[in-house]
């Protein structure tokens, strides 16, 4: 059992001993809930249940932790003291911390991870980006923060699923077609103009490049009704390719890939509207239909059939919203960039007025990434005079750094991505720093096999002979890992799990500096082979929800 949960569960067995001895009133007493505390002379852990508890006792704080304390009568604990208004601080036992390290290498990399809870469904889609171009820097933030968020999730038990939203239908992709076909004829030197809301990126005309390449002038003696649907086709199914490339080179893959035109085929989005139309909520103005989102709290009404007959794009959302519904997910996460915050209220709206609750949508807003390179403000590609893509991101720091340092700030934070910064090879660039925590841990593995010393068997290594101070720091930090995980999956932060790992990593290089590990005591050396196996299934394991590697060497 984690050092944690074995105090959480000594509390609660004092407040039911309490209770039973009358010396507590009978009641709904709050969960017990634990934290570290900032300093150590605090202790390992400590509680405001007495805190939480006042209202229900109908006594004070001081004495409810008195209470407490008084049948906190475990031989693992050390001991309890009261501070402040109420607050307990608690001392574990070393013995305790000893099992704790056992406990890590027993489980190795698996520990942390909770059992997955089949019924605790979550599916969480993310990047959903229009397949009209490359993914840019923001959409890199995005795709590192869902695809980290998934892994978490499973981490923490949930029996997730990821999607990817694809936006193949409306005016996006005509103006795709459009824009090929314009450069096709431009690069033919055929007459044309170039649509007013058209594409103007360098891969367009790579893509009509590779259309003469392939048929030549094949397609200008077509008229435009026949050679746009295949453009059509032929761009949506080249850029989707090229999209899915370069989420899977960023260690992003999906579940499942559904498509707007599949609503639109089956007839989901006229259903979802006429089940509107019959409940009143969408009603005709104008030759429009109108969705009465006012009702649900959105600041105007909103247009759902255009009066050409044409569904707008909260029709197919509503749509496709509803279909997440009827798959029956207990929990749908959507991750938005910053600037659909206006959106949230009408499709929340919408799913109130289907009959479905709400609070089963969680829309997390993803605000923007800067780039700065030799401090200056990186706004346009040296290679194409766009944007910077993700490709081109990954090409110049590498996917490990690019992902770790789009998840080292929380998502609600605006992002200033320091390129030089993540191309560094030194110990003030995070990732490098961790990464090279557990490759120098194998190298000591390495050093110990060279020696022919043999080390593993775990079970017969005396754990008690580390007994300095940052020997019992890392443990503590080890048995708090468990916990980060269950709280940053709560919590939706990924960024929690990159800090965790960097302070890991601290404790592991400020470790190596202040002692030998090998060429000591032969039982201490055992213990401490024992801990940096430990650090480094723990570094890996979390390594890996981030979505970036563990190299052995570097």
């Amino acid at each position: 059992m984690e050092m944690k949960d074995k105090l959480k569960q000594g509390i609660e067995s004092a407040l039911a001993t309490a209770l039973e001895e009358g010396k507590l009133p009978a009641g709904e007493y709050p969960e017990v809930v634990l934290e570290v505390p900032p300093q150590k002379e605090f202790g390992d852990f400590s509680s405001n249940i007495a805190m939480q508890s006042a209202r229900v006792a109908r006594m004070s704080p001081a004495a409810i932790a008195d209470i407490i304390i008084e049948y906190m009568n475990f031989d693992w604990l050390e001991k309890a003291e009261k501070a402040g208004a109420g607050f307990i601080n608690f001392f574990v036992k070393s013995d305790l911390v000893y099992d704790t390290l056992k406990n890590v290498l027993i489980q190795g990399h698996s520990f942390g991870m909770q059992e997955i809870r089949e019924d605790d469904t979550v599916q969480v889609e993310y990047v959903s980006a229009n397949p009209t171009g490359p993914l840019h820097v923001g959409h890199g933030r995005g795709a590192a923060y869902g695809s980290a968020l998934v892994n978490l999730l499973k981490a923490a038990g949930y029996n997730v699923q990821s999607e990817f939203y694809i936006n193949d239908a409306g005016n996006q992709i005509d103006n795709l077609a459009k824009s090929i076909n314009a450069r096709y004829l431009e690069l033919l030197d055929l007459k044309n103009e170039f649509p007013e809301n058209g594409y103007h990126g360098q891969d367009i005309i790579e893509t009509a490049q590779s259309l003469i390449n392939w048929r030549g002038d094949f397609f200008a003696v077509l008229n435009d009704e026949e050679r746009l649907p295949f453009f059509k086709e032929y761009g949506l199914t080249e850029k989707l390719n090229a999209l899915r490339v370069t989420l899977r080179n960023f260690h992003v893959t999906f579940d499942n890939w559904f498509s707007e035109r599949s609503v639109h085929r089956s007839g989901e989005v006229n259903k979802a509207i006429q089940f509107l139309r019959d409940t009143g909520d969408v009603y005709e103005k104008d030759g429009a239909l109108w969705f009465a989102s006012t009702r649900y709290g959105d600041d105007k009404d909103r247009v759902v059939i255009r009066e050409n007959g044409e569904p707008t794009y909260l029709a197919s959302d509503i749509a496709y919203h509803r279909n997440k519904f009827e798959r029956g997910f207990k929990k749908m996460i959507n991750i938005w960039g910053a600037d659909h915050h206006g959106y949230i209220t009408r499709v929340k709206a919408s799913m109130q007025a289907l009959g479905y609750n709400p609070d089963r949508l969680e829309i997390l807003l993803l605000q923007m990434v800067s780039l700065y390179r030799d401090g200056e403000l990186v706004k346009m590609s040296k290679r194409t005079g766009q944007s910077v893509t993700l490709d081109e991101l990954i090409e110049e720091v590498g996917v490990d750094a690019a992902r770790y340092f789009f998840l080292m700030r929380s998502l609600d934070s605006q992002l200033d991505f320091d390129i030089n910064l993540a191309k560094s090879k030194s110990h003030e660039n995070p990732v490098y720093y961790i990464q090279y925590a557990y490759a120098r841990i194998h190298s000591i593995f390495a050093q110990a096999k060279e020696a022919g010393i043999s080390f593993g068997d775990w079970a017969n290594v005396s754990f008690d002979t580390l007994t300095e101070e940052i020997e019992l720091d890392i443990i503590k930090k080890l048995a708090a890992y468990p916990e980060e995980i269950r709280s940053a999956a709560e919590h939706r932060a990924p960024h929690r799990i990159a800090r965790y790992l960097y302070d890991l990593a601290s404790l592991f290089h400020s470790f190596y500096k202040q002692g030998r590990i090998m060429g000591v005591d032969p039982a201490l050396q055992q213990a401490r082979l024992g801990l940096i196996t430990a650090i480094s299934h723990v570094l890996f394991n979390g390594l890996d929800i981030l979505g970036i590697s563990a190299p052995e060497k570097m």
